[in-house]
């Protein structure tokens, strides 16, 4: 069987890319889509495609297409907005005889809708960040003791770090929701340190089977450029703890805070996060598991099964190519 995965809206991931082909080679092809011809990432797969954007009306039919043509046994996305998306259609992926590297519908709402998220913790008993959607509800909170100044704040569906920030004042806060940029979540600033883990859940079994926790070193728009591995037997219960709560399928990048000895989680991006280069880097191989998944064979848990203190130093490259190379875009 050749193992061809597909991999939608690709956009500067190039180093993911290449890791991904270097992998596949001589068991599979990498296929790339993206909207737009110079996306770096495109010319690093092994076939590349050129597709509308997610909102409009042909955009599905055409990744069918693709996944038909090119005899596609997994598929996934590296942006945000498209996982939902993914979501709604599983049956027709899995009729298709191919393996949808997504969540559940329920659950791809719940990690694009931070606010619905934390309601949905909360009644499950996980251990997540306080957060508000409104101001009013917030200022009852702040009467009440339950919150106070400094907070953070962060776009309901936002992706990437875009828009998010510490507010140290009532006045700051105001000034910045009635701006309307953003429909806001106001969150309890958590100062003690937050880490992530790239988590990989069983597509057969739904449970996690491989964790990569991290610190952060530095982090850019876009996610950490620089981070150190660590271990945590605590974090991987807690982990099990969350995915416990929800219907998780494939990699996940998922983000928690750290006060008072305990963990909390702070969101979950249902994909392939930017910096599982650090985990793939030191030996975490969530390929591997995709290709037991594709051929229905339940993957051995391997939690913690690196090194610490293993660093990660992101750093920027670039794609040469020419202009009568590129693929035509399409026009919406």
């Amino acid at each position: 069987m050749e193992y061809n995965i597909l991999c939608c809206n690709v956009g500067r991931r190039g180093r993911l890319m290449i890791d991904f082909k270097e992998y596949l080679s001589g068991k599979g092809r990498l296929v790339a889509t993206d909207n737009w011809s110079v996306a770096p990432a495109l010319f690093l797969a092994d076939k590349q495609y050129m597709v509308p954007k997610i909102t409009s009306p042909d955009y599905f039919d055409e990744v069918v297409h693709i996944c038909e043509k090119e005899n596609i046994k997994a598929i996934t996305t590296f942006i945000d907005p498209e996982i939902e998306l993914l979501s709604k259609h599983r049956e027709l992926f899995q009729n298709m005889g191919i393996l949808p590297l997504c969540p559940s519908e329920q659950s791809a709402h719940l990690c694009f809708d931070k606010y619905e998220m934390f309601k949905h913790l909360v009644a499950k008993g996980v251990r997540t960040v306080p957060t508000y959607h409104f101001l009013d509800s917030f200022y009852e909170g702040l009467k009440k003791g339950d919150i106070s100044f400094p907070v953070f704040i962060k776009p309901i569906s936002g992706s990437g770090s875009v828009g998010a920030q510490k507010v140290n004042t009532q006045e700051e806060l105001e000034i910045l929701v009635s701006e309307g940029k953003y429909d806001y979540i106001i969150q309890e600033f958590m100062p003690d340190g937050d880490c992530d883990a790239d988590v990989y859940v069983d597509c057969v079994s739904h449970k996690p089977v491989s964790a990569f926790s991290k610190r952060k070193i530095e982090t850019r728009i876009g996610g950490a450029s620089k981070t150190i591995s660590f271990k945590d037997p605590k974090l991987f219960s807690f982990i099990e703890e969350v995915c416990g709560a929800l219907e998780l399928n494939g990699p996940c990048d998922m983000d928690f805070f750290y006060k008072n000895g305990e963990y909390y989680l702070s969101e979950i991006n249902p994909r392939f996060g930017g910096a599982y280069l650090h985990a793939y880097g030191a030996g975490v191989n969530f390929l591997k598991m995709i290709i037991n998944n594709i051929d229905g064979k339940e993957n051995n848990s391997e939690m913690g099964n690196y090194d610490e203190g293993v660093l990660m130093l992101m750093y920027d490259d670039v794609v040469i190519t020419r202009e009568k190379d590129l693929l035509r875009d399409y026009h919406d």
